[in-house]
């Protein structure tokens, strides 16, 4: 029998303390019980935050840069926001 695992994207959007900023989506069934942004960010269990379809815009550069999926040290994070469309 093969065992499933629920799934709930997100658009979410991230600011980092390089001044980064990062859209994507994320999961956030991830991990179990967990059913807000807030549950998936401050969750002790893992340190990184996945996120897939991901584009990131550093500082200084002039075009953003597009990823399949990324993993963003959430020690790094100054903040995280579903997008509007997503409350």
């Amino acid at each position: 029998m093969e065992k499933t695992k629920e799934i709930d994207v997100r658009i979410i959007r991230i600011k980092l303390i390089d001044g980064t900023s990062i859209n994507g989506q994320v999961n956030l069934k991830r991990e179990p019980g967990h059913d807000r942004l807030s549950d998936l960010i401050g969750s002790n269990r893992e340190n990184f935050l996945v996120v897939i379809n991901a584009t990131i815009n550093e500082v200084g550069l002039d075009n953003p840069v597009r990823h399949k999926t990324i993993f963003v040290n959430k020690d790094h994070i100054i903040f995280a926001t579903p997008e509007e469309s997503e409350k």
